[in-house]
């Protein structure tokens, strides 16, 4: 496996990146016709954080974080590191040193479809991360491997300079070239949850707001009674 590490990766605009942190991933999926949604194995440490922020990439070997290294090193303000490994791999890749050195860097937080360890260090000092696995093995230093390459995050590509939008719901990512259009889509659509929960609240129903009666009729349902139900036993 070789490798290599890319230094100027043009980013998603900040300003873009940090308004989308208020949607989450769930809206942000939605409002983008439902992609970008990395799928429900990845699931956060800690509850109640919702962050958004540009990813670096990485690309390692199973058990090996070199290449976390050199992506701390590519790191700037706003940032996500992304660490995907080649294979299926339940090992600890970072954990409270290395969170330590990100934090300080001004990343945002962690994602993996590999593992972390320390977990509760991290809670304490409130560095955000979603992972596949929580694991206390360590890990080598010996293998090459890329940063800001494209990556495949579980069911979504994930390409340096993307956003990454992850809390309690999980994780989503949102195509630089596209962050302006989501941004746009994700007000428009919580807009409209609101005006929709201000309905539900004066006792609307969503049978009647999202016009579900029809879909029932065309498919089949039919209403009746229990006495009709159970056949008059």
């Amino acid at each position: 496996m070789t490798g290599v590490v890319v230094t100027d990766i043009q980013r998603a605009d900040a300003a873009v990146a940090a308004a989308l942190a208020e949607f989450g991933s769930a809206t942000v999926h939605e409002a983008m016709g439902r992609i970008g949604y990395a799928g429900p194995r990845l699931r956060p440490i800690q509850q109640g954080a919702r962050i958004a922020g540009t990813a670096i990439t990485v690309s390692v070997a199973p058990g090996d974080n070199l290449m976390v290294h050199a992506a701390i090193e590519q790191a700037r303000e706003g940032d996500v590191i992304v660490v995907v490994p080649i294979s299926d791999s339940a090992f600890g890749f970072i954990g409270d040193l290395m969170a330590t050195q990100m934090k300080a860097r001004g990343v945002r937080g962690y994602v993996t479809t590999g593992g972390v360890r320390d977990t509760q260090e991290l809670r304490e000092m409130g560095f955000p991360v979603w992972t596949r696995h929580v694991s206390a093995q360590g890990t080598v230093k010996d293998t090459a491997g890329s940063v800001n390459v494209p990556v495949i995050l579980d069911d979504v590509e994930v390409r340096p300079g993307d956003i990454v939008v992850a809390d309690d719901d999980g994780v989503t990512i949102v195509p630089r070239r596209r962050a302006e259009e989501a941004l746009s889509a994700s007000r428009a659509r919580a807009a409209k949850e609101t005006a929709n929960r201000a309905r539900y609240l004066s006792g609307e129903i969503s049978m009647d707001l999202n016009g579900l009666r029809p879909v029932l009729d065309d498919l089949g349902v039919r209403y009746v009674t229990q006495e009709d139900h159970d056949g008059g036993r």
